[in-house]
């Protein structure tokens, strides 16, 4: 498979600006730790700006590893403890001024704190999660970077914003825009580069996320069809509803459990609770998984995830799964980048009268059916379908506007056409 890195470090030299596009687990975490490591080795100091701490520890973790004697600043808010992946390293120093890293050959914060900083330039920068980033943010510290490498996953949530926004729509400098979509609609002519192939996506899941979200610029799975297993060790007495569901997931990679229709409220107990008993059963059950990374092993608890579209919905299903179960339940702005073998997740329009935008929002829908090696689980209440066909597409057109595709509709219907066949009514 060719290697893109070579012609993304030669466009980077020629250029002010490069955007590497990524689909779900393509290796872009790997592309930025690469980059810098090539950079770090020419003598250019280097800035990396992610969008989270979260993402900021990663970043810096995997580097550290990579380059052990690689000088690493790490740029903080005042107070910040290093966490222990961080800590671990001798390389890599924590400070909340430029000033205190200063032996860095690399300094590593995220965009709101690279913000503060009032002073120096860099001649090299790495933008990562960059569709994640807002173009207000982008603005404020563009100047500081001579060339800068931009590198994100155009299918991901776009940025968010707590006050309206409509008074920009159509604007070429829309702030609410991601910094990817208005430095390419000002400058047409930056190099682009695309990562072709998953690396995290089975081949049951690629396919699928690529024709729902991402129909003009699709991929492939980076593994076979025989290349991942799950079973279990133990067999089920009986024939449950949630066994069944994640027999169906085991030999498929996707299962739909389906409680009866109901309008419920958005903590509906009772999706909450079969969320989270789905998740038990499958460390009851001894699951055991077989990848091209390993032969047959445990499912253990920190390779399971349990998505939500809200907070208050990954507390309801916390209060169903016991305090130290070890299982991440989070909404999908905060699972974004992350991996597991197995997610479960709550379908953002079970249940609900209408079908607003957040609710029908691709991004939110690609996260969560994208985290996965072995199987996503989607659990939801009956009448998905006819709440889409209930609820078209009609949000307002802005002149100027850029048209995302696949729209959330589109993304939606395409998400539940698929998972119809793999239904286990509950």
């Amino acid at each position: 498979m060719t290697d893109i890195f070579p012609a993304v470090m030669s466009s980077l030299s020629a250029s002010e600006g490069v955007v590497v596009d990524s689909p779900p687990g393509a290796g872009k975490s790997t592309l930025v730790v690469r980059a810098a490591r090539h950079i770090a080795e020419t003598g250019e100091p280097l800035a990396i700006v992610a969008q989270t701490n979260e993402q900021v520890d990663d970043l810096i973790a995997n580097l550290a590893r990579s380059s052990p004697t690689l000088p690493i600043g790490r740029l903080s808010a005042q107070g910040y403890v290093p966490v222990p992946r961080i800590a671990s390293h001798n390389n890599v120093s924590v400070d909340n001024a430029v000033a205190g890293l200063a032996g860095s050959a690399v300094i590593i914060g995220t965009s709101a704190k690279w913000a503060t900083v009032t002073t120096g330039e860099w001649p090299c920068a790495i933008i990562d999660e960059a569709y994640q980033m807002r173009s207000d943010a982008l603005l404020q510290i563009a100047g500081r970077f001579e060339r800068t490498l931009f590198v994100g996953d155009p299918g991901q949530l776009d940025p968010f914003s707590t006050v309206e926004t409509e008074r920009w729509a159509g604007l070429s400098w829309d702030p609410q825009l991601s910094a990817v979509a208005v430095l390419l609609r000002h400058n047409p002519d930056i190099p682009q580069h695309r990562l072709p192939v998953s690396w995290r996506l089975p081949a049951t899941a690629a396919p699928v996320i690529s024709e729902a979200f991402y129909p003009f610029t699709g991929f492939t799975s980076g593994t076979a069809l025989s290349d991942r297993k799950m079973s279990f060790s133990t067999h089920a007495f009986g024939s449950s509803p949630v066994d069944a569901t994640l027999e169906m997931a085991a030999t498929t990679g996707w299962a739909l459990h389906e409680l009866p229709a109901r309008h419920s409220m958005r903590t509906d107990d009772e999706v909450a609770k079969a969320c989270a008993t789905v998740a038990l059963r499958l460390l009851e059950r001894g699951a055991i998984t077989v990848s091209e990374r390993s032969e047959a092993s445990e499912l253990t608890p920190d390779r399971i995830a349990i998505g939500t579209a809200h907070r208050d919905q990954a507390t309801a299903v916390r209060q169903h799964l016991p305090p130290d179960s070890g299982i991440t339940v989070d909404t999908a702005n905060r699972l974004q980048g992350r991996e597991y073998d197995v997610t479960v997740i709550w379908h953002p329009l079970s249940g609900r009268r209408d079908a607003t935008a957040f609710h029908l929002e691709a991004g939110r829908l690609c996260v969560l059916t994208s985290r996965h090696r072995h199987a996503c689980i989607a659990v939801a209440r009956a009448g998905i379908a006819q709440l889409l066909d209930d609820h078209p597409s009609t949000g307002r057109v802005y002149l100027n506007e850029i048209v995302k595709f696949p729209d959330g509709w589109e993304a939606n219907e395409a998400i539940m056409t698929h998972l119809k066949s793999h239904r286990v009514p509950a």
